[in-house]
């Protein structure tokens, strides 16, 4: 039974980009996943800090070899249906985030299970994945290989348990107010597009006499300063971030209520190696990389609210320091002069100068850094850049489509604090992989790693890899993030973390 509105202890968030689904097989936006984690529980969930946390399982073994995970439920764990949580319902989940299908957007997460990648390839059925059900309230997983980050893989929500019936009965448009059933601390109660999306606390939800906050409203927009207008007039108690262009402003005047941490985050741009320009043509690539000042960027456009990125992989990895080529600590002069050389060997000049398209999807912060990239390239190398802003399910579609773009924004937030986190969405067989990078060198030193058990030899590996990105550049890393929320002083139980994950369930709201 619903509370009436005023009885309620509501939580109001700004939540970005309206989502693209609340499907956990079939969102990948930030937006999404916020949302999904408080209406899904998958095996093992995170503390506030971001270690690993018993979700709905409430213990778990590990074979002496690495390769066999034994997860045993909670005896309270329930659908908001009521139904009983079974163990058969998280082999079914496994099974069509795997299942090609399925259509799921994120197989390649679930890669280290045993026979995931041959099923999500097509080669094998969903039923040979490397998980089972012995009882109703047992999950054994088996790998195909030992892999340390694999607890935090079924956090995520590619991992996150299916209930049936109503998949069954609705197909795909299961996950609607009235059709979603979840195992999460709240369910869908109202969804209006690019309005509001609200959730209200699951009575059924093992944990919910912990729970303190009847209601949360996800509010979604594409526009961070009305979002940040939103905050200060009172209407929202969190926001997704703050606008780049006044992060001095509000560090000055809300200082006390801004969050800034590090986070595993990477913001760059990729280039489309399967058509004209960028195709064949690696000087291009890396003239247009070095043509860049990431200083100038993170530093005065972003307000130091960034950090500089010259590799793929954020700094906070732990065991791994992030990658930063020779040229990086060049003379300004000597870096833009490399630039032109390169841009001239790419057979481009003053006369032919380079004509590209450059995408983003909707956001001032994104049309302020493709203004000032495009006009560095201009500067510096005499490029005519295009700029084509995107809402974003139409960005994502046209990226997805790899016909439709020659530059684009992409930005990755890793899903475990690994570096495979972030290096896997490179692979050649990657459905992250919108630059259709395919280098079977680049491919052999990740399989290599996954294999490598030795710590050091594991980050030498990955630093291999990261070397060849920087040869061959299918990608022009910008800068890396720092989370940026607004807290309400009165929202208790706020933790910052290096995922910037944050469940609904572990905040309190005091009288205000």
């Amino acid at each position: 039974m619903v509370l009436p509105a005023q009885a309620q202890s509501v939580l109001r968030v700004g939540n970005g980009a309206e989502p693209e689904t609340l499907d956990p097989h079939q969102g990948q936006g930030v937006s999404a996943g916020n949302i999904v984690r408080d209406l899904y529980e998958g095996l093992t969930s995170q503390s506030p800090s971001g270690a690993v946390a018993g979700g709905a399982a409430e213990r778990w073994e590990v074979s002496a070899d690495g390769r066999v995970y034994t997860f045993h439920l909670r005896p309270g764990a329930r659908w908001s249906s009521g139904e009983a949580v079974t163990a058969d319902d998280f082999v079914a989940g496994l099974r069509r985030s795997a299942d090609p299908a399925a259509g799921a957007r994120y197989p390649e997460i679930l890669a280290p299970i045993e026979n995931a990648e041959d099923v999500s390839a097509g080669r094998l059925p969903p039923d040979r994945l490397g998980a089972v059900a012995p009882d109703a309230h047992t999950v054994v997983i088996r790998l195909a290989q030992p892999t340390p980050y694999f607890l935090q893989v079924l956090s995520h929500p590619a991992s996150f348990p299916v209930y049936r019936p109503n998949l069954l009965r609705y197909g795909r448009e299961f996950a609607r107010p009235g059709r979603l059933v979840g195992n999460g601390a709240y369910t869908l109660v109202e969804w209006a597009v690019q309005s509001r999306i609200v959730l209200v606390r699951n009575r059924n939800y093992w944990d919910d006499a912990h729970t303190a906050i009847d209601r949360v409203e996800y509010y979604p927009t594409e526009d961070l300063a009305s979002e940040l207008k939103r905050y200060r007039a009172g209407e929202l108690d969190l926001t997704s971030a703050i606008p780049m262009a006044q992060a001095a402003w509000v560090r000055r005047t809300l200082g006390a209520e801004l969050h800034l941490a590090p986070y595993l985050g990477t913001y760059f741009y990729g280039f489309n190696l399967a058509r004209a320009p960028f195709a064949g043509n690696a000087n291009l690539r890396r003239a247009l990389s070095m043509a860049v000042d990431r200083e100038l960027i993170a530093g005065k456009l972003l307000q130091g609210a960034a950090l500089p990125a010259y590799g793929l992989l954020p700094p906070g990895m732990p065991g791994y320091p992030p990658a930063r080529p020779d040229w990086a600590d060049w003379p300004a002069s000597r870096r833009i002069a490399q630039a032109r050389a390169l841009y001239a060997q790419a057979g481009y000049s003053d006369q032919h100068p380079l004509q590209v398209e450059l995408r983003f999807n909707t956001s001032e912060d994104n049309r302020r850094i493709a203004l000032l990239v495009a006009a560095m390239w201009q500067q510096r190398l005499g490029v005519r850049t295009q700029l084509v802003n995107e809402e974003w399910k139409v960005f994502l579609q046209n990226r997805r489509l790899r016909s439709a773009t020659q530059a684009f924004r992409v930005s990755w937030i890793g899903d475990y604090a690994d570096p495979m986190a972030f290096a896997r969405i490179l692979r050649s067989s990657d459905g992250r992989n919108d630059e259709a990078y395919d280098s079977p060198a680049y491919d052999a030193l990740l399989a290599a790693a996954s294999a490598q058990a030795d710590a050091p030899r594991r980050a030498a590996l990955f630093a291999q890899a990261e070397q060849r990105l920087a040869a061959d550049t299918p990608i022009l890393p910008i800068f890396h993030y720092l989370s940026k929320h607004l807290v309400k002083p009165y929202v208790d139980g706020w933790s910052d973390n290096p995922l910037d994950v944050h469940y609904t369930k572990d905040l309190r709201l005091r009288p205000h």
